[in-house]
């Protein structure tokens, strides 16, 4: 690493700029074959969308872990500490080696100026080499058609989330814009898995699966049935898989981890009959298992039962009507205490809109980044909305203890920042458990 710290490596990239110049397909692209292509031989499996990607990975990578073969998991942004991102097996790249790769990519030439986003996809691909991983599940940063993630190659499986309002000033106004960029991602030889979608977003998304050659199946909410919450997590049934269980929560999670089976089941009949791969008798209990024990911090996630503390990166309106139709399921007729921080150029006015039949009350927070609403001005549009607000600035050491049924959701840097906090504050964190 040199005489350089993976302190000050991070630092570096992370102070990076967040657009570049030129699109960052075009400068991972750069990047990789200066780098000898490191991602060449490595399957790959392309998660774009607007909300759901992280949850969708989460349990896709869980399952495929289960049927033998070794995961390298990309995705951002982080939570807490920056090697979240990069994952082998469910295990964050240690600091030694991300700051050797990190010092790496500092001194290399690609006749271009890679932004943040592209030294992440690159050091990814650099050590999901070196770990020997069969697949690569790969989430894009921001759209898909010039995402840093679309210079990886041909994904043998690519699946598509749920697509809203989100990024608008890069994306587009409408949602047959907004699929438009995320069906970007869809190349000739991979297959497609889809979620329900708009009617608009569906036409913009299987218009371009047809010009590309692209086989595609979706989600369909009508074979989803049995939901129910437990004291542990949920239960669903899917199609032919009956009574599976997961520790993730939400209603939106049975439509996630949804999607996960059919680009389990896509990608993998390519390995069934190989020596070691899951064979297809046994892709049942690999779904089962991996369902199962799959988690994503700080989506629905609960710190602690009493008194009862949750958050979510609920960070656009969508998201947050995600949100509150689960807290309306989980806990019939009750309001919350909210604690909410975001970022100025998302849409605040109907993230509040969307909660507000829900609240008791709101605590504001402003985020640490350059980009955040102030605190004050959000609290004073949720007053006047008609619902008590106080703005607490930057997040106070006395935010913690909290009483009552308290959810805390927004950016999620808010997200990231609140959950360290809390586990310092707390010397026990409770089991995530209802």
């Amino acid at each position: 690493m040199g005489n350089r710290s993976y302190a000050d490596v991070i630092a570096e990239i992370e102070g990076k700029r967040r657009f570049g110049a030129a699109p960052g397909v075009e400068v991972s692209r750069r990047m990789l074959a200066a780098l000898g292509n490191p991602q060449s031989g490595i399957k790959l499996i392309h998660i774009a969308g607007t909300n759901g990607k992280g949850s969708v990975s989460a349990f896709l990578c869980a399952i495929l872990e289960e049927a033998g073969l070794r995961v390298g998991m990309f995705t951002s942004p982080h939570l807490c500490d920056f090697r979240e991102r990069i994952r082998v097996n469910g295990v964050m790249i240690a600091e030694t080696d991300a700051g050797r790769i990190g010092e790496e990519l500092s001194g290399l030439s690609c006749g271009a100026e890679p932004a943040m986003f592209d030294y992440c996809v690159a050091m990814a691909a650099v050590y999901f080499k070196e770990q020997r991983c069969d697949v690569i599940v790969a989430e894009t940063g921001l759209g898909g058609r010039l995402d840093s993630t679309s210079a990886l190659g041909i994904p043998d499986v690519t699946v598509i989330t749920k697509i809203g309002y989100d990024h608008m000033e890069i994306l587009g106004n409408t949602l047959a814009e907004i699929a438009s960029e995320k069906a970007g991602i869809l190349k000739r030889g991979t297959r497609l898995v889809t979620e329900s979608q708009t009617a608009e977003a569906r036409d913009v998304l299987l218009a371009a699966a047809r010009s590309a050659g692209v086989p595609w199946r979706e989600v369909c909410l009508q074979e989803i049935s049995n939901e129910m919450f437990t004291g542990e997590g949920q239960i669903f049934s899917f199609r032919n898989y009956e009574n599976l269980r997961m520790r993730m929560l939400g209603l939106h999670q049975y439509e996630n981890a949804a999607a996960a089976i059919l680009a389990a089941e896509d990608f993998l009949s390519l390995w069934a009959g190989q020596p070691g791969r899951c064979a297809p008798h046994t892709l049942s209990g690999c779904i089962r298992r991996g369902i199962a024990r799959a988690v994503w911090p700080g989506r629905m996630e609960v710190l602690c039962r009493k008194p009862f503390f949750m958050v979510d990166g609920a960070h656009n309106s969508s998201g947050v009507r995600a949100l509150r139709d689960s807290l309306m399921s989980l806990f019939p007729g009750e309001k919350f205490h909210f604690i909410m921080g975001v970022l100025a150029d998302k849409d605040y006015e109907g993230m509040v809109e969307a909660i507000l039949p829900l609240a008791k009350d709101f605590k504001t927070v402003t985020v640490d980044s350059s980009r955040a609403l102030q605190a004050g001005c959000l609290a004073g549009y949720i007053r006047g909305k008609g619902i008590p607000a106080e703005s607490l600035g930057e997040l106070p050491e006395s935010l913690f203890p909290l009483s009552g049924k308290t959810v805390a959701f927004g950016s999620l840097y808010f997200v990231g920042g609140l959950i360290r906090r809390y586990s310092a504050a707390s010397s026990a964190v409770q089991p995530s458990r209802l």
